[in-house]
């Protein structure tokens, strides 16, 4: 991780917290089919933020180790997830986990492997993982399919500062399979959607750290989200959609 993918977010985290979409809980069954994924399994969460994709976990029983680099993110998510049992929170990155040997059963990556340097992650993943570790990466893929989602990441394109050079779509399948070479992964899909009155659509922008928060624009930016927002709500609610895609398989 560069120190300024482990920065970049410490403004963001109470609207993180409220406005970022969650899991969906379908991924749990998911890896109990094919891997035989059980409540007893020790979980790495790498990259972990406010603790979304770790609470998922804990929530199905698991000794979880949130392993995050962000000071402010990190300290949102043991306010959060302070009263689970199997909560352990650990400040380290992807390359430099702090975990002990052989483990973790599961490695999960939510929202964050993109920031990873992959060889170095493979390595130590290899390292912290019992043998024959299961990894699973997923991301929530905001979708651009109806007329309002289309004009909602026009507006992202157009005030965003580096959306097109940071977005988790550039990691391509190809750089997913080199990671888990020679094994093989699956990749699964899953339905996702958020609605939100304004308040919360605005709370979800502005959690994207390539989004201004203050200077020229932001008023102009606010305004055009207004009235984004006026032009397709129904009932006081627009929704917003996401493809959540789950890429899993062992390393060896």
């Amino acid at each position: 991780m560069s120190s300024n993918s482990t920065t970049r977010f410490s403004d963001r985290v109470e609207d993180y917290v409220k406005y970022r979409p969650h899991y969906p809980p379908r991924i749990l069954s998911y890896l109990r089919d094919v891997y035989s994924f059980h409540s007893d399994w020790a979980v790495a969460d790498i990259g972990s933020g406010t603790g979304i994709s770790t609470g998922m976990f804990l929530q199905n029983g698991n000794h979880v180790y949130a392993v995050e680099p962000n000071r402010e993110m990190r300290a949102k998510a043991e306010e959060l997830l302070r009263e689970y049992p199997g909560f352990v929170s650990m400040d380290g990155t992807a390359e430099a986990t702090g975990l002990e040997d052989a483990s973790a059963g599961l490695i999960v990556a939510g929202q964050a492997f993109h920031w990873f340097d992959p060889e170095r992650t493979r390595r130590e993943f290899l390292r912290i993982g019992k043998p024959g570790v299961v990894v699973a990466l997923m991301w929530n893929e905001r979708l651009a399919l109806s007329d309002f989602e289309r004009d909602y990441e026009a507006l992202i394109l157009t005030y965003g500062s580096d959306y097109t050079t940071i977005n988790h779509k550039n990691v391509a399948d190809e750089q997913i399979g080199a990671f888990f070479q020679p094994a093989p992964f699956l990749l699964q899909s899953f339905a996702n959607e958020q609605r939100f009155d304004f308040a919360g659509l605005k709370g979800r922008l502005l959690s994207s750290s390539y989004i201004p928060k203050e200077g020229p624009r932001y008023e102009e930016m606010i305004g055009a989200l207004r009235a984004l927002f006026d032009r397709y709500q129904d009932q006081g609610r627009v929704r917003v959609g996401y493809d959540t895609k789950l890429y899993t398989g062992r390393l060896v």
